[in-house]
């Protein structure tokens, strides 16, 4: 029987820090009051003429493709994750396929926020346990500071948004003891509108955006808060005894979980009901912040550099986003 394994990682994140500190010149808040709410201390933003969407995605592909040593012509299909792309259309998988060459092979765009990653990585799993491809990259890539309200009226999400890209390299295997186990999909869009950017749409009259629209707010993100904490601390926890569950685990049988770098409280409480140390939960929000689609990735590469992800580890990744989404993957490392 054929499965998918992760043999090659890699993220890239801009060089541009922001600490919270900066955030003051732009927004009435401090250190003190992100930090309490988020965790957060600071996080980066692309630079312009430097960076775009398609390039950070190709700067990590390219790690990952390095790691697992394969060249980008052996990659036979692209599923590219991001809620921020470079142009309305095409997508920016498409641009990253013409900047790593691979002109010729599929490119799959996804939208599914926080949880586009697991998303993507679910995606690749069943293409290659189908036996059509054998070898997929998935991406997670994301240009935020570019959209997000830097005034005091928009500090609420402002201060948790960053940028960067993070990649997986997907390769068949008939190897059981080391693979992705299990993906757990799930959506609910009757709770779209507690966390979304409500334009530019296209069932509007007129164009696509207009001054009315912008004054109106339409392209800032609108987030319920408190309706966004309380589904995320109990879907995270379905999703991942979801998974468990599937493969017959308990979560004292996880040694690493990776969780969607959305509040450093939601992580923490996940951890304490898991009954997991400090040191087997992965967070790196403290430096990127919420950098949405790309934060499991660039955590998943950061933690396999650093040693905290070793051959045989039972590894949990798990999503909570907007939609609402919510995923997880279950992978014997």
């Amino acid at each position: 029987m054929t499965f998918s394994r992760i043999t090659g990682l890699g993220y890239y994140v801009p060089d541009n820090i922001i600490t919270n500190n900066d955030l003051t010149k732009w927004m009435d808040t401090s250190d003190e009051w992100i930090q309490e709410r988020t965790g957060i201390k600071e996080r980066r933003y692309f630079e312009y003429g430097k960076d775009t969407n398609y390039s950070m995605a190709a700067a990590a592909s390219r790690q990952a493709l390095e790691r697992a040593d394969i060249a980008p012509d052996q990659v036979d299909v692209i599923v590219y994750a991001t809620i921020t792309p470079d142009y309305f259309f095409p997508g920016s998988a498409f641009l990253m396929q013409r900047e790593l060459g691979m002109d010729g092979i599929p490119v799959i765009d996804i939208r599914q926020q926080c949880s586009g990653f697991v998303y993507a990585l679910s995606i690749a799993d069943q293409f290659i346990k189908s036996g059509m491809y054998k070898t997929a990259l998935v991406v997670g890539s994301e240009i935020q500071s570019s959209w997000i309200d830097k005034s005091t009226a928009g500090r609420n999400t402002a201060v948790i948004f960053g940028d960067g890209a993070g990649a997986a390299v997907l390769q068949a295997t008939t190897d059981e003891s080391h693979r992705i186990l299990s993906t757990h999909l799930h959506a609910d869009g009757r709770f779209a509108e507690d966390l979304f950017v409500k334009e530019p749409g296209s069932s509007r009259p007129g164009r696509t955006a207009t001054t009315e629209m912008i004054d109106d707010g339409g392209f800032n993100v609108h987030m319920n808060g408190n309706t966004v904490f309380k589904h995320a601390i109990v879907r995270f926890g379905e999703v991942i005894n979801e998974a468990l569950d599937a493969n017959g685990f308990q979560s004292s049988d996880v040694n690493v979980l990776v969780p969607h770098q959305a509040n450093i409280r939601i992580s923490e409480y996940v951890r304490q009901q898991m009954g997991l140390s400090e040191e087997q939960v992965i967070n790196n929000i403290q430096r990127f912040g919420n950098t949405t689609a790309a934060s499991i990735p660039i955590a998943l590469a950061e933690a396999w550099e650093e040693g905290r992800i070793k051959e045989g580890d039972l590894v949990c990744l798990a999503a909570f986003g907007s939609g609402f989404t919510w995923a997880s993957a279950l992978i014997k490392w």
